[in-house]
């Protein structure tokens, strides 16, 4: 048997009879065919197991053959293979033998050529073979592409089923570990469906909520209901701005399922479409009782030690002013007949008294309790027309500068506030610095400044235009611990004797009122430097500034009959204003309150001026009687007196200009001229005169 290289592409030949083998054996070389030649059928059908395009044989051969080994080796052909039989036949006359037929239908794919053959059908008919083979097995590499690919396929989805799983797990680690991590924070997660008002949750969210078991259903209207209905008007807002927002961020308070009252905190964000509507929002809910509550008790003890504090300070600074007025005062009603003596221990009490008054509206400063009369103003003119004053204040051996914007804007401020809070200031920056030390100066700055945000994220007012004014001294500056509380009432850095500790307050207050703010920059060595920030005001600066003509007015007591409706609940103090109104020449009517007032209103009897105090018992105020008493007549004169504004809106209101206040405590030329200045001013000036 001969071999060659290429065994999927040679032709087997068996032909054991005569000289048939060697015969086809030279054509096919010839044709350029490889090809073998086997001995006996034992040897073509090892031949054909080893490799072969087609198999030529004569029918003799495969009649002496034993079939067996032949007919199991085309059984096991793969599904691609269909191998080519070339059988060459001798001329029968007839039929052909059972056997011999059986085995030519059992071989399948046969060409039958009856001998005599000459060579080119024999060539023919082994290109034709080797074609159909060649076609088998590119049907072969077709398929086993096929099964790589499928096999391919096969391994990636493996890979890909077994990372799905893989995250699957990881995932599911992952919400376990947040559910738990939730749990253990107190905090419950949800998630609703804006479009179905329908929500999942955790079951810590619902035990918030005092159900046991989680509940079926859960969406807005079933938490609205749940929460206490002062604060559903706040619920309700935040829901309403949340598609604008973006994000839910509240605290209410709930009533649980078992009737309890709860505290709770409620975070959360939207999630839109691509067409930009929401869809979705998620987020966390904690039970924040426990907190507020802690938060509560924290603020009443910084509250309760800091009336301590308060307290503590009002009493030794009154008791210091008390001990002059009240020893004052029993000295001369033990020798009144001594004039000169009198009159000193009467001017000594009267200055301790006016420290007092100066106190008190302090006090009223910080608290934000102080009448105001805002104006809309340039705060440049105000210091320039202070610098005489602020000079003297500062001392000769001290430089005072004042660098003034000239574009500066406008603000809406109490200018003669103002100029306390920055007399205030200078005199602090020159209690900072060795007056007899060289380069003491201090430094009065005014600049229009914008802030954003950030920069007033904890100063609780809006960001936008500011003006600023700044004292900036070259004192040795302020320790960083005592830095955190130099707006504290009665803290001071001071000597003992040297300051209250109510200036700062009185500056922070002031600046509070006027909506604004201000903060405090210090070094240790280098100086000290006070920014007092308000938003500029929309309107132009007015002319009116300080307390207008008042001032300049002579006292003028009453013309012929003119009437005072005096409203006073103090008994000591309507006493003291009834005298000095009947020494003044007025015809005063008393009323105890606004009820008793508004009878006389309604009377008949003459009534030139309602002289009210603001603060009173009974359901009506100052503010509120006056508005009523424009009602019942119009056109009557009306004077206020308050030191103490319970409202701080009543306050703001007064201070806008729309009824004239008389500041407690107040002295009688005081009284007097504001008086005038409601009546008209030059109006019966026969009557006018020294008291």
């Amino acid at each position: 048997m001969s071999e060659t290289p290429d065994t999927e592409n040679r032709i087997v030949i068996l032909a054991p009879r005569g000289r048939d083998a060697f015969v086809i054996e030279q054509l096919l070389v010839r044709a350029g065919t490889p090809s073998s030649v086997c001995s006996d059928a034992s040897d073509w059908v090892i031949c054909l197991k080893a490799g072969a395009a087609a198999a030529l044989v004569t029918e003799e051969a495969l009649a002496d053959a034993d079939a067996t080994s032949l007919f199991d080796w085309l059984d096991a052909q793969s599904a691609w293979s269909d191998f080519p039989f070339i059988v060459l036949a001798t001329r029968q006359v007839g039929r052909r033998p059972a056997r011999a037929a059986a085995i030519l239908s059992r071989l399948g794919n046969v060409v039958l050529l009856e001998r005599p053959i000459n060579a080119e059908t024999l060539t023919s008919a082994v290109a034709s073979a080797l074609r159909a083979r060649r076609r088998q097995y590119q049907a072969r590499g077709l398929l086993l592409e096929r099964e790589r690919t499928q096999e391919h396929l096969r391994l990636l989805n493996e890979g890909l089923e077994r990372r799905v799983a893989e995250r699957t797990s990881e995932v599911e680690a992952a919400r376990e570990t947040l559910a738990f991590a939730l749990d253990a924070a107190g905090l419950g997660s949800w998630d609703l469906d804006l479009s179905t008002d329908t929500s999942r949750r955790s079951p810590r969210h619902d035990a918030i909520f005092g159900y046991a078991e989680p509940l079926q259903t859960w969406g807005r209207e079933r938490f609205l209901a749940h929460v206490v209905e002062d604060d559903r008007p706040t619920v309700e807002a935040a829901f309403s701005t949340v598609q604008e927002t973006g994000a839910l961020d509240l605290e209410c308070r709930i009533r649980r399922a078992d009737g309890a009252v709860r505290w709770i905190s409620v975070q959360g964000q939207v999630k839109h479409n691509p067409g930009g509507v929401p869809v979705r929002m998620a987020g966390i809910l904690s039970d924040i009782t426990d907190q507020r509550i802690t938060e509560e008790s924290l603020r009443q003890a910084q509250k309760m030690e800091a009336i301590g504090q308060l307290t503590g300070g009002v009493a030794h600074d009154f008791n210091n002013l008390l001990t002059v007025i009240v020893g004052g005062l029993d000295m001369m009603l033990r020798r009144p007949e001594q004039v000169d003596r009198v009159k000193r221990l009467a001017e000594a009490a009267m200055t301790a008294a006016r420290r007092g008054e100066q106190l008190t509206q302090q006090l009223l400063a910080f608290s934000r309790r102080q009448m105001l009369r805002p104006q809309t103003l340039n705060p440049n003119r105000l210091l320039l027309d202070f610098r005489p004053l602020a000079e003297r204040a500062a001392g000769a051996a001290i430089e005072l500068a004042l660098d003034l914007d000239p574009a500066l804007d406008p603000i809406r401020i109490d200018p003669a506030q103002f100029e306390a809070a920055v007399l205030n200031l200078i005199v602090n920056a020159r209690d900072a610095m060795d007056a007899g030390a060289s380069g003491a100066r201090i430094a009065v700055r005014s600049r229009n400044v914008r802030l954003d945000t950030a920069s007033v994220a904890d100063k609780a007012v809006p960001p936008g235009p500011y003006v600023v004014i700044s004292v900036t001294d070259t004192g040795g500056g302020i320790a960083p611990e005592a830095l955190q509380r130099v707006f504290e009432p009665f803290f001071t850095t001071k000597e003992v004797g040297k300051g209250t500790g109510l200036g700062l307050s009185q500056v922070y207050g002031f600046t509070r009122s006027a909506k604004g703010f201000v903060d405090i920059a210090s070094e240790v060595g280098t100086g000290t430097t006070v920014n007092l920030y308000f938003p500029r005001s929309s309107d132009s600066a007015g002319e009116e500034i300080g307390q207008g003509p008042i001032s300049a007015l002579p006292l003028r007591k009453a013309g012929e009959g003119e009437t005072i409706l005096l409203v006073e609940d103090d008994a000591q103090v309507l006493d003291m204003a009834v005298e000095s109104l009947e020494e003044l020449s007025y015809r005063v009517i008393v009323a105890h309150n606004a009820a008793e007032a508004l009878e006389h209103l309604r009377g008949v009897e003459r009534i030139d001026i309602l002289f009210s105090d603001v603060v009173m018992p009974g359901g009506m105020n100052g503010s509120q009687l006056a508005v009523e008493a424009g009602r019942i007549r119009p056109g009557l004169k009306i004077l206020l007196t308050s030191g103490y504004v319970a409202n701080l809106d009543e306050g703001q209101v007064i201070g806008e200009g729309m009824l004239p206040v008389l500041n407690k405590p107040y002295r009688r030329d005081e009284l007097a001229r504001s008086l005038r200045l409601v009546l008209g001013g030059d109006a019966s000036e026969s009557h006018s005169g020294q008291a």
